[in-house]
């Protein structure tokens, strides 16, 4: 039986003498789920991805993330380990708009030393499954919601991150890139890829995740498995 891509046992976070953002919350996720974090605003939700990620350290408890202890790593540590084994997906794309959009989902192969006819074969055979590789030499601010979000998405997977965190993809897209954000990730998941996503969007939980949670006050409250469609 292999090890869960996400491990956390019994997480506390706790900022100030205020109730804790994560109270006592243990959590496995497998290789191959598309796991949906929901729950209204101050729940954990931010906290949760943040400990996941490694940007953020946990008041108590253990959290192991492709078989790597991150609450433990060193700030140095965490941003490789960030850049070599996690894809970041955010609402607003944080995209750079003086790059063109080859030039941006380049940046995680550079920044790991991975060479650049490799880097640049991988980034264009990421364009091509994303339905962008027309706009390889344009630059952001030219492209739709959804486009831009595709990019991010495709810089996200540059490195192959054994898990995709995706903070609220689809809450900055109208409703018609919403959609088509919601096909990709389900699409990437049905490839095999491992997908945790904190959202409002009950739609995009309700298409694309294989399990979805639901946090109150620091808490898991729900946890359910979706029917098997």
């Amino acid at each position: 039986m292999t090890a869960p891509i996400i491990d956390i046992r019994d997480v506390s976070k706790r900022y100030d003498d205020g109730p804790p953002a994560l109270a006592g919350l243990t959590l496995s996720v497998e290789k191959g789920e598309a796991l949906a974090v929901l729950g209204p605003s101050g729940s954990g939700k931010s906290t949760l991805l943040n400990m996941i990620a490694g940007l953020d350290r946990p008041t108590e408890g253990s959290v192991t993330v492709a078989g790597a202890r991150v609450d433990r790593m060193s700030e140095t540590a965490s941003a490789r380990f960030r850049r070599e084994r996690i894809g970041m997906v955010f609402q607003f794309f944080n995209l750079l708009d003086d790059l063109t959009v080859l030039d941006n989902v380049l940046i995680p192969a550079q920044l790991s030393g991975v060479g650049r006819a490799e880097a640049r074969d991988r980034a264009a055979e990421l364009l091509d499954n994303l339905d962008i590789a027309r706009h390889a030499r344009a630059y952001p601010g030219r492209l739709s919601g959804g486009e831009r979000q595709r990019v991010a998405v495709a810089r996200a997977l540059m490195n192959r991150p054994a898990l995709l965190l995706a903070d609220e993809p689809t809450g900055a897209l109208d409703s018609a890139s919403g959609a088509e954000v919601r096909e990709l990730l389900a699409e990437l998941n049905a490839d095999g890829q491992t997908i945790l996503l904190v959202t409002h969007d009950l739609a995009l939980a309700g298409s694309c995740a294989t399990r979805t949670i639901e946090l109150v006050d620091g808490r898991i409250a729900r946890d359910e498995h979706a029917v098997a469609r």
